[in-house]
């Protein structure tokens, strides 16, 4: 057996994956290493981040819970994940994200890379024959913040 590792993951792929993880910048997490302090020490982190990706033996730690402000007063939890958890995450996003996109339906917008809800609408509207009016209130506040009850003819 010539393999050393179980996985081929290339520590390039690891650079790459910290290169953007610190361009989206980011809070630090559960761990409250920042970006700062990773960097403090980045080729170890980085090698050790390697080397239990590339081992199978990388075990993601838990997020730290936090509580941000709804526009109706309302709190949203968001889970924080840790700097080496972003780029682990960051490593298997840039491994399979090509492959899978091949399989999605030219039209489905949700979570995927250069595509929004606003697309989806402006796509819609481009399609559509109808003369039936819209209220696009009732659809979610995303559309809203962009739409404010808006009445279009499709």
């Amino acid at each position: 057996m010539s393999q050393t590792k179980p996985i081929e993951i290339s520590k390039e792929e690891v650079e790459e994956a910290y290169k953007r993880v610190k361009a989206n910048k980011g809070s630090a997490g559960i761990d409250h290493q920042s970006l700062q302090d990773f960097e403090a020490d980045k080729q170890n982190n980085l090698y050790k981040l390697w080397n239990r990706l590339s081992s199978g033996s990388y075990m993601p730690p838990p997020v730290m819970r936090v509580e941000i402000p709804k526009g109706d007063g309302g709190m949203r939890r968001l889970g924080i994940p840790t700097i080496t958890d972003r780029i682990a995450q960051m490593v298997i996003k840039q491994r399979i994200e090509p492959e899978l996109e091949k399989h999605f339906h030219p039209d489905s917008y949700g979570y995927r890379p250069n595509k929004s809800a606003l697309d989806a609408i402006d796509i819609t509207r481009q399609r559509c024959w109808c003369q039936w009016p819209i209220k696009l209130s009732q659809f979610r506040p995303l559309i809203l913040s962009h739409f404010s009850r808006e009445i279009v003819n499709c």
